[in-house]
């Protein structure tokens, strides 16, 4: 019992300093001290690394969303065949209600987007996989919305622009003061995310797209 007490007050130390200062710029000595942990090596002795610290963070809260996902991923699957404009917002739904419930998430869950926030703007990856590992609803999300999205070429383009944005405006709102009520943002960004996805790119970005590709 208290080896899990202290982990749990890495974790919560961590993801409390991670959203507030940084993924990078906060110490695990630092982290250490938080969590009121006297012998320097109990991070290190339960974690390694700061990347395992990270996972320690992100699995404190994906089981959750990852069983919410599939939940509604299962339920657009039942429906059977949606017109395009209605599948896109029922997808873009199964994409944001999961993540957006951690705003109301009182063990850690605003920090957590925060976090999240920071890990979709990195290139190269901290994590090998950020989430998206084989039979992740992520993974599966991706497979499902790509028929709906105007230019296969691009797709994978479009995915990750609305993954990315619906991090960024959970986090934007995550650390602003709490809502009574996130009903209607949350509305509000399955409508911009499914925009997304429905967006023509035109020729000139694909031309450049293109382009890009043949330089690599």
């Amino acid at each position: 019992m208290a080896a899990e007490s202290t982990v749990r007050r890495l974790v919560d130390a961590a993801e409390r300093l991670f959203a507030e200062r940084g993924i990078d710029a906060v110490s695990l000595r630092e982290i250490n001290a938080v969590a009121g942990q006297r012998n320097s090596t109990a991070l290190q002795y339960h974690f390694g690394d700061r990347a395992g610290l990270l996972k320690a963070v992100l699995a404190k809260h994906r089981p959750e969303i990852e069983a919410r996902r599939h939940q509604l991923l299962d339920e657009y699957e039942a429906r059977g065949p949606l017109p395009p404009a209605c599948a896109r917002r029922t997808l873009a739904a199964a994409l944001v209600r999961p993540a957006a419930a951690k705003l109301s998430d009182p063990d850690g869950g605003r920090a957590y987007l925060r976090v999240m926030e920071q890990l979709v703007h990195r290139m190269p990856p901290l994590l090998p996989d950020d989430g998206v590992t084989s039979g992740s609803s992520i993974g599966r999300w991706r497979e499902l919305v790509a028929p709906l999205l105007p230019r296969p070429a691009l797709r994978l383009h479009q995915r990750f622009m609305a993954i990315r944005m619906t991090y960024v405006e959970l986090a934007r709102r995550a650390g602003a003061a709490q809502a009574r009520d996130d009903r209607l943002f949350t509305s509000h960004l399955i409508d911009v995310v499914a925009a997304v996805l429905a967006s023509e790119v035109s020729d000139e970005t694909a031309r450049l797209i293109a382009e890009r590709e043949q330089r690599s």
